[in-house]
């Protein structure tokens, strides 16, 4: 669970509607919102590795941080 709560989407603007936890979760800092928002657009947008090996290095990561999403 979060240590802090998710912004309202309501008050977000460009952000209202259906957010997912992390993604409300750095709506509270804009640069930070902007960074992830560059990170997935970029992770999307490379054709250099196969969708399948993408989605694994994702899972790996998420598993050695301990990431609960």
């Amino acid at each position: 669970m979060a240590r802090i709560s998710g912004a309202d989407p309501n008050k977000q603007g460009l952000l209202s509607g259906v957010l997912t936890m992390p993604v409300r979760i750095a709506a509270h800092h804009s640069k930070i919102l902007w960074g992830y928002g560059q990170m997935e657009q970029s992770l999307l947008g490379s054709q250099l590795v196969d969708a399948g090996l993408k989605d694994l290095a994702q899972l790996r990561v998420a598993t050695l941080v301990g990431c609960p999403f």
